[in-house]
């Protein structure tokens, strides 16, 4: 049997749109996965409670080096409000911390005068970090009693062999960290008891908190993927009742 040439342009009616949905789908999945790897590649930070007054651990993650090359420093600035930082031992670094005086001297939870405070965790590699890893860095701290609804910035700068990068860019407001080049670690501080179990809801730069704001850009990309589907459904439908 041949095919005639009211067949073929019956199939070719019903291959397009099918072609289209298709691409509309695709294109909506690039969309999500692009964006989601474009946040895995800063470098970030989760923290294991997110309360206002809370202690707390934050794990910084970096993932590459600097444009291939092997990273031997990371330097973690900490922001006004905390006072006091303990960080986690690394065996493959040494760590420096660095205060800075006061300008008024506070009290601590025991008591005790305080008349300075962390001001940067810095950690040295023994041996450089290759590009092609990534490793995490822990810091124990007290969260500022008066910060919730607040977000804490933490401008960290990796230096490599070879070149920097210094993440310290803050989003403008309205703005996604995500479309920075090269955003500061972030943390949303919680009202106490309002804290979710992971941490996920105070984490503006890190994987957890990359993944709250990468909900929106799922939600829009699957919703386009499926009106591409619908129309392209629509369409086969149409042109079968032409036939």
């Amino acid at each position: 049997m041949t095919t005639t040439n009211m067949d073929k342009s019956m199939l070719s009616r019903v291959k397009r749109p099918l072609v289209m949905g298709a691409a509309a789908a695709a294109g909506a999945l690039a969309l999500t996965f692009s964006g989601a790897s474009v946040a895995s590649a800063h470098v970030t930070v989760e923290a294991d409670t997110t309360e206002a007054g809370a202690y707390s651990v934050l794990t910084f993650s970096v993932p590459h080096g600097c444009d291939g090359s092997a990273t031997d420093k990371v330097a973690i600035q900490v922001p006004e409000g905390i006072d006091a930082v303990t960080p986690t031992r690394n065996p493959y670094y040494s760590v420096d911390v660095k205060n800075e005086k006061l300008d008024t001297p506070i009290k601590d939870s025991h008591g005790n005068e305080v008349s300075e405070r962390t001001s940067e965790v810095v950690y040295k590699a023994k041996t450089p970090l290759p590009d092609d890893q990534r490793d995490t860095f822990e810091l124990s701290l007290k969260l500022p009693d008066d910060a919730a609804g607040k977000t804490l910035d933490f401008p960290t700068v990796q230096t490599c062999e070879e070149g920097e990068t210094a993440w310290v860019q803050t989003p403008a407001e309205g703005q996604d960290a995500d479309e920075l080049e090269a955003p500061a670690p972030q943390l949303t501080v919680t009202k106490p008891g309002a804290d979710d179990p992971a941490g996920e809801s105070g984490v503006e730069a890190g994987a957890a908190g990359s993944s709250g704001r990468q909900t929106p850009l799922v939600i829009t990309s699957l919703v386009i993927g499926s009106l591409g589907l619908v129309v392209a459904i629509i369409a086969v439908a149409r042109g079968r009742k032409k036939a």
